[in-house]
């Protein structure tokens, strides 16, 4: 049994098709990607694992049991967390605030002093600044806060959405080996994203989306080498 399976989901936006019978597994333990343009649907289909969309047909399973009827609040506390596009920390509130706002379920909550520990651990930066406004941080860091505060639900299945939008070439490298890290630490992760180089070459498998349908999978290494990847996403 896969940790995640979605089932022939469909998702619109109005009249507006965004999936079109989607279907994809995710095993326990890997790090899965899909890349795609801009449009294709990689948000919405995280939107919709996360419980913020309905599909319109189709099912999402988590460990076999379906969740896509569920309240975003309780798919979290089954262990699916969501990083969202655009990291959405709460600027206002200091890096401690944030991070302790991540561990509000009731597992985590019990667990929140050995969880700042652990992400303190990983992104040192963040410790230097608890106090700190998080809207006054540099973009890497705001990605680094909004990965950390994921961190502290104690996610099973952890979901990225385009963490290295908008970041320069030394902290791409950094938020790549952080993802290398968490999933090296048992952590399944689903990565959204458009740099499909970098995305590819860490994950054991992927899909491309294309239009709101899933037009190739395969490993990483195998899609990195396809033709059409390479033609359409790597520029070769």
């Amino acid at each position: 049994m896969s940790l995640l399976e979605l089932t022939g989901v469909e998702v619109a936006y109005g009249d507006l098709p965004a999936l079109r019978g989607v279907d994809i597994t995710v095993e326990a333990g890997e790090t899965l990607s899909v890349v795609g343009a801009n449009g294709a649907g990689k948000t919405t289909m995280l939107r919709t694992i996360s419980g913020l969309l309905r599909p319109r047909r189709g099912e999402v399973r988590f460990e076999g049991e379906r969740i896509d009827r569920l309240p975003c609040h309780a798919i979290v506390a089954r262990g699916v967390v969501h990083v969202p596009e655009g990291r959405k920390i709460f600027p206002s509130l200091t890096v401690r605030e944030n991070l302790e706002l991540g561990s509000y379920p009731r597992a985590a909550k019990v667990r929140r002093g050995d969880s700042l520990e652990r992400v303190f651990a990983m992104f040192p930066r963040l410790r230097e600044r608890t106090g700190q406004a998080a809207g006054t941080m540099s973009g890497g860091e705001q990605q680094m806060l909004a990965i950390a505060r994921a961190l502290m639900a104690l996610p099973r299945l952890l979901m990225l959405d385009e963490p290295s939008l908008g970041l320069a070439p030394l902290i791409v490298r950094e938020i790549f080996n952080t993802i290398d890290a968490i999933n090296h630490t048992g952590t399944t992760v689903l990565l959204v994203e458009q740099n499909t180089r970098q995305a590819l070459a860490r994950s054991r498998r992927g899909y491309v989306l294309e239009n709101g349908q899933i037009t190739l999978a395969g490993t990483g290494q195998d899609l990195l080498t396809n033709p059409h990847v390479r033609r359409a996403y790597l520029g070769l």
